[in-house]
């Protein structure tokens, strides 16, 4: 069977950046489980797994259009060391919860430190970043219609309720 819309794929994988340092990985026969069409996994790496069949193993480089987008400036602000208590320690690659004038929440990144200024980034940590993936699929089955129905993977490895 091919991986193709509809299907539910396990992929053991091992995840590089530019500089060939592991940056993460499926733990060792703990594959994972993702709902194939339903924007689970990257788009780069979905597009690259269409077609294939259990067994199948292959290098792919996502560029980081198809991953996790280019670096948006707009999105690395400076931010005065007065706006955190005096006791709190702040250290570079903190992250922590921010919230924007409407009152959602997203994760900030703190890049750089100063006596005075605190510099965030709000993009994702890979960003900007070609991703180079080493992939074995496990094995490709029909998803369920519940699977279908909530836009991910039920069961063993995947979501329970």
């Amino acid at each position: 069977m091919q991986i193709a819309p509809g299907h539910v794929a396990r992929i053991q994988y091992i995840l590089t950046g530019p500089d060939g340092t592991t940056l993460d990985q499926s733990p060792e026969g703990q594959p994972l489980p993702y709902l194939h069409g339903h924007k689970n996994i990257i788009p780069g790496l979905e597009a690259a797994l269409a077609g294939r069949s259990a067994g199948e193993q292959f290098k792919v480089t996502i560029p980081s259009d198809q991953a996790y987008g280019p670096k948006n400036p707009n999105l690395i602000g400076v931010v005065p060391r007065t706006s955190f208590p005096k006791d709190q320690m702040i250290t570079v690659g903190q992250q922590f919860q921010a919230n924007d004038p409407q009152g959602q929440a997203f994760m900030v990144r703190v890049t750089a430190l100063t006596e005075s200024d605190v510099t965030v980034d709000a993009n994702h940590p890979l960003a900007g970043v070609d991703l180079t993936f080493n992939v074995t699929v496990v094995d490709v089955r029909v998803a369920t219609k519940e699977e279908l129905d909530h836009g991910h993977v039920h069961g063993p490895g995947g979501h329970h309720h």
